[in-house]
């Protein structure tokens, strides 16, 4: 019986050591996809006479951005600091003069660009619209 006990003791080791390292196993497999996963390149280019049918396209837009949506992801950085002489957000006595100036006179100024504001506030993703829009939106809250 002794003989019989160990022949069995042994197969159980043999058991749990082939369990363990099946678990080991996919335990590294699990690992190193997520490591895959957050190396991987985030995006890619695609250069003039590329085969470039495989590349991913952009999501489109769903529509203009509005201008509370414009100003917090280009102008404010500059209007909420009040950088280089920019009149800050909220502040009414920043845009008293500009905005008897005329709307027109301060839409062509973030459009084309004045002093130290550059052309389109450096968004070189919005359209003359959704400048317009921002502008409006920085006005209508800092009278």
């Amino acid at each position: 019986m002794s003989q019989a006990r160990k022949i069995i003791g042994l197969m159980v080791a043999l058991g749990m050591g082939v369990l363990a390292s099946s678990f080991a196993f996919s335990q590294s497999a699990a690992v190193n996809e997520a490591i895959a996963e957050r190396i991987a390149p985030a995006g890619s280019t695609c250069m003039s006479g590329d085969d470039c049918a495989a590349a991913p396209v952009a999501a489109a837009s769903s529509g203009p951005r509005t201008g509370e949506e414009v100003y917090n992801t280009s102008c404010n950085t500059c209007h909420g600091a009040g950088v280089a002489g920019a009149p800050k957000y909220g502040e009414a006595a920043d845009w008293t003069d500009r905005i008897a100036k005329g709307m027109d006179t301060l839409h062509d100024h973030a459009i084309n660009g004045f002093n130290a504001m550059p052309a389109m506030g450096l968004c070189a993703t919005c359209s003359n619209d959704e400048v317009i829009a921002a502008v409006d939106y920085m006005v209508e809250n800092s009278q």
